[in-house]
């Protein structure tokens, strides 16, 4: 085997053990427990609008 060849398959197997660490790792600690609620709560957003009230002036009715 060339060292080149060696050199990737160590280079691989290393980003392949970092990518499951990085996996179990959020699963674990509940990145994927709710994959919709973000979505939604920017939908639901309770500020005040961006378009202002019309406010009426004292004795104008």
């Amino acid at each position: 085997m060339t060292p080149i060849l060696i050199y990737m398959l160590g280079l691989m197997f290393f980003i392949v053990v970092a990518a499951a660490v990085g996996f179990f790792w959020a699963v674990r600690s509940g990145q994927f427990e709710d994959l919709e609620g973000p979505a939604q709560r920017i939908l639901m957003d309770d500020d005040d609008p961006m378009i202002p009230h019309r406010r009426l002036k004292k004795g104008s009715e």
